[in-house]
Formats: structure tokens, sequence, C-alpha cells
């Protein structure tokens, strides 16, 4: 399938946190601080995926698929990430963090957004620090997501 390069997308402004200089340091030393929280990279990159998916955030998930392929995850896993339910490619502790990333990302779909369902589950998997870390990475994509869909950031294009 070819790309259609004769409509031409623009962004509103540039994100953001870009154009507020001591916004974008501060939102990347919370992304440094998740990885130090023992959850792995694999795992991350996969939720700040799905999140991004949910959300429409077209820069996102671009930006999302190649950092996730450039720490060694496989196409067959990125293709299904949206459809992780029903696919074998993901293990009990990714599955728990997905189901925890949809629910953390979709809070006003159900009176009780993150149900202890899903966080019981998660917590079979990942300890203290690492649901913080899943939690941050969560909250962090999320705000990426909302900046970036809002002033409409090109996929493939940087700030």
């Amino acid at each position: 399938m070819e790309t259609n390069t004769s409509t031409t997308i623009q962004a509103r402004m540039q994100n953001p946190s870009v154009v507020i200089p001591d916004a974008m340091p501060a939102i990347l030393n919370v992304l440094k601080a998740t990885q130090k929280g023992g959850v792995p990279q694999k795992t991350l990159e996969l939720v700040h995926l799905r999140a991004s998916q949910i959300n429409g955030c077209s820069f996102c998930v671009d930006m999302g698929a190649r950092s996730a392929k450039k720490a060694g995850e496989t196409d067959e896993r990125l293709f299904a990430v949206a459809a992780w339910r029903e696919t074998p490619y993901y293990t009990d502790a990714e599955r728990a963090a997905l189901a925890l990333t949809e629910a953390a990302t979709r809070l006003s779909d159900r009176p009780d957004a993150v149900s202890d369902e899903i966080w019981d589950e998660a917590a079979k998997y990942y300890d203290e620090k690492q649901l913080a870390a899943l939690v941050l990475m969560i909250g962090v994509t999320n705000l990426f997501n909302r900046l970036n869909a809002t002033t409409k950031q090109i996929a493939g294009g940087g700030w």
C-alpha cells in the first residue's frame, strides 16, 4: 500500500512541551525514571504503544512502534498488540500490564476505572516499584498522547 503524499498534513503548533522550555526535560525525567522500575523495556514499550493506539495519537504510535522495534520487539507482537487478548504472543505478565494500561487510559469508560480485579492481576506479576513504573509510564504516555493529538503532531515528524 502506498502512502498518500499529495495530502499536506500540518501540526497546529509545535508540541507544547517544546514551546515551554522547562516542560520537556521534566517529562523526560519521569519517563527515564520509569525505566528504573524493574519492568522489562519491551513491556514498557508495549504499554506505550497500546495507550497511544487507544488515544489515536499517530505520532506516538509511530514513534512507539519504532522504539519497541529498537528494544528488540518482534513485528508479530507489534502488529497484534491492539488485539492482544485474542493472540498467543504475550506472557501473562504482559497481558496484565496491557489490561492495566487499557483501564488506566480509558478512565471514564466504567464507574470503577481500574477495578480491583485488574489491579490484583497486575500485582501478581509486578511488585510495588514495578507497578509504580507501569502507572507512571501509562500516565506519561497519556500526557504525550494528549499533547500530540490536540496539536496534531505528525507521525514520523520531529518536534
